[in-house]
């Protein structure tokens, strides 16, 4: 007998919603299947629009997540305070002090927990956990630390006890809630120089493969994404598990010292997405990467220049499928997350330096949307693990929920139509080149003190210090403008994508 779910239908009514809705009532369609390609409707994305402002903060909103049933959001700001929010209803359910004595970073709850156990990193360095006690009481306890910003962890799907941690000293860390312990797992280091040393990458973002929790992937101030095996480490140190199982990175960006990772995802499928600073956003393909050691892979000289989808010749192997590239946003300001939407993935979803958040159809790439998000610029998208409905943050002190309610859907987007707007607030002329430059010195004080070769590294450095001053003169060239922004309407106040 012929299963429901694999009765032909024409392709002229496939993912038509009344036809849809027709083999469901007919038993041709199950219902679970029906609200997963309901949910996934182009139709909901075209009609997202802002529902409520969660305004409770008094600082940037750098960390939105919903709990699993979806009820609830967290969030973390600047003012180091954490709050859970009926984002519905726009009520605070509960606020606490982080125990940070920085920005909040990420706030994250840890499944089967009933909502009661809270991890969080910030800019002092720390991991720490939250347990929310009967009366509203919310102790935290230090776990861990990093020398530097401690700017992502990733949680085992799943595990109520174990998560990781990543910071700017390019330590990843291993954490198990049992114990309340700590465990260093491996220093991520560029790759080997003469001397057998290197220094290590600043660390942004870190993620696990939801099909393999085994996998983890590690990006930050360096073009490759990589990504560990944790069977492959001994829990009594004797492992080499520092070397990589494979990296990613596409091929025009190898060896590309002005890059970095800001944000990484893995997919249902294990798909890997990539987005990095002052470039654009890319989806791996299932073991579409380079190999362990990318210098030394076949495929870099294959894959360099080629467009084609498969690539093989005699003695060579197949090689994988070039990334599917998302364009459009700017990321350069910030260190900005990277997202998928929908209950399949269909969707990639990130912010931008212009204020908007910006939706691509995963197949293909197309941009759909790009929605103003946030006076300045938009660093978190977090999608409603069940409904298409989003929380945003970035540098205004509120978290924008997005549903898809509007009357009417939106236009297709025109990325060259967008109207520029003038910029409101230059967080960067203080921020960002300083840290940049505190960086820098850091490293070469790292590497002088160990006595390091730093003959390749000065390559890195030198990318820094592009950085610096390319972001000087945007701030140059924006003073000249100020004068003439002022004279414009509100109308064409949205934000510029450069």
């Amino acid at each position: 007998m012929r299963r429901p779910w694999k009765h032909p239908t024409p392709a002229s009514v496939r993912h038509h919603g009344a036809a849809d809705l027709w083999l469901r009532e007919t038993g041709l369609l199950l219902p679970r299947r029906f609200a997963r390609r309901a949910a996934a409707s182009e139709d909901l994305v075209m009609r997202l629009q802002i529902h409520r402002k969660l305004n409770r903060h008094t600082g940037c909103v750098n960390t939105v997540g919903f709990n699993a049933d979806g009820d609830t959001l967290i969030s973390g700001s600047d003012d180091q305070m954490v709050m859970l929010w009926n984002w519905d209803t726009g009520a605070v359910k509960l606020q606490f002090h982080s125990g940070h004595s920085d920005n909040v970073f990420q706030a994250r709850f840890m499944p089967y927990t009933d909502d009661q156990t809270i991890v969080t990193c910030a800019a002092d360095g720390e991991v720490r956990l939250a347990k929310v006690a009967d009366g509203g009481d919310v102790p935290t306890t230090l776990l861990g630390d990093h020398d530097g910003r401690a700017h992502k962890l990733a949680i085992e799907p799943g595990s109520p006890y174990i998560f990781y941690s990543c910071g700017e000293d390019g330590l990843v860390q291993h954490f198990d809630l049992r114990t309340n312990t700590a465990t260093n797992l491996f220093l991520c280091r560029n790759s080997l120089s003469k001397s057998g040393l290197s220094s290590s990458i600043h660390l942004n973002a870190i993620t696990i493969d939801p099909r393999n929790p085994n996998l983890l992937a590690v990006g930050g101030s360096n073009c490759y994404a990589r990504v560990y095996d944790i069977r492959k480490y001994k829990w009594d140190g004797s492992s080499d598990f520092g070397c990589p199982s494979d990296c990613y990175c596409p091929p025009h960006l190898i060896d590309n010292w002005s890059v970095g990772i800001t944000g990484l995802a893995f997919s249902h499928q294990s798909e890997l997405l990539i987005s990095y600073n002052d470039e654009n956003i890319y989806l791996f393909s299932k073991n579409g990467g380079l190999g362990p050691d990318p210098k030394s892979s076949n495929k870099i000289e294959a894959n360099k220049g080629s467009k084609s989808t498969m690539v093989a010749s005699e003695g060579d192997v197949d090689q994988p499928a070039p990334p599917q590239m998302y364009a459009g946003h700017r990321n350069c300001e910030t260190v900005k997350g990277v997202t998928f939407i929908g209950p399949n993935h269909e969707y990639v979803a990130s912010g931008s330096d212009c204020g908007r958040l910006f939706i691509w159809r995963k197949r293909d790439g197309k941009l759909l949307r790009a929605m103003e998000g946030d006076e300045c610029v938009v660093n978190c998208i977090e999608p409603h693990p069940h409904t298409m409905t989003i929380a945003s943050s970035g540098i205004d002190n509120d978290v924008k929920i997005w549903t898809p309610t509007a009357t009417e859907r939106a236009p297709v987007v025109n990325v060259e139509e967008l109207k520029p707007r003038k910029r409101r607030t230059k967080l960067w002329d203080l921020t960002l080149p300083e840290q940049l430059i505190w960086q820098v010195l850091a490293s070469r004080r790292r590497r002088e003190s160990a006595g390091d070769d730093s003959s390749e590294d000065l390559e890195g450095s030198a990318g820094l210090l592009n950085l610096v001053l390319r972001a000087a003169e945007r701030d140059v060239l924006s003073d000249e403008d100020e004068d003439e922004d002022e004279e414009t309407s509100e109308d064409s106040g949205d934000s510029s994508l450069n």
